[in-house]
């Protein structure tokens, strides 16, 4: 089975940096006990604190779909939303090279 990347450009609105922040940092922790989930990771960009990605690593493509339709990821996104700068932007990768390719 060939595990599944999933890179999210997550641009939240400047004045909600923090609770952004907070509110990533609560949703790795949930979605790591989540089956199928391998991996779960947040990076913040050094310039523009406001922007994050969220890389989710998954066993497959079925077990992103659980992910995101469970209902604590729903709730997150939700919550999320009036923060948001722009649209999640959901972007999907297979590993070419590395540990495991």
């Amino acid at each position: 089975m060939t595990q599944l990347f999933v890179i999210t450009h997550v641009d939240v609105m400047p004045n909600f940096t923090d609770d952004g922040a907070k509110l990533l940092r609560g949703h790795a922790e949930f979605a790591a006990g989540l089956d199928g989930v391998d991996r779960i990771e947040i990076l913040q960009q050094v310039h523009r604190p406001n922007h994050s990605e969220l890389l989710v690593v998954c066993e497959s493509e079925a077990a992103y779909d659980r992910y995101v339709s469970d209902p604590g990821t729903r709730a997150f996104r939700e919550e999320l939303q009036p923060m948001l700068g722009s649209p999640f932007d959901d972007r999907m990768h297979y590993l070419l090279s590395g540990p495991g390719a």
